[in-house]
């Protein structure tokens, strides 16, 4: 009977679990739009932005594939790069040879479904 009730317990707290387990985010795709880098994620990630001197960096609870390229921000050229910085972190990092203020915002997409 004892051992019973502890089987009992012990498959509700794995579910328990299971509903609570935070799985992070994933970026789906990259797109270049002028003067912005636009990131689809699957669901919003937490997001933590920077700005140094000549560089913009935002890291995001999420994983994806590396990728890189040069984006125009003002007419100047400006190289980003998206790669794993840590286990569940992303770290997108925008750099040019003039000071860059960046921003970012999160929209909802509204997919096919509605």
């Amino acid at each position: 009977m004892l051992v019973s009730l502890a089987i009992v317990g012990l498959m509700v707290g794995l579910m328990i679990g299971r509903l609570t387990e935070t799985v992070p985010s994933s970026l789906d795709r990259i797109e270049l739009h002028p003067d912005q880098l636009v990131l689809w994620f699957d669901r919003e990630p937490e997001v933590q932005a920077d700005t140094y001197e000549g560089a913009f960096a935002v890291r995001f609870q999420a994983h994806g594939a590396d990728a890189s390229g040069e984006l125009l921000v003002g007419g100047h050229p400006a190289k980003w790069r998206v790669r794993q910085a840590g286990q569940q972190q992303l770290l997108l990092s925008v750099v040019a040879a003039r000071h860059l203020q960046g921003d970012w915002t999160g929209r909802r997409s509204m997919g096919a479904g509605g």
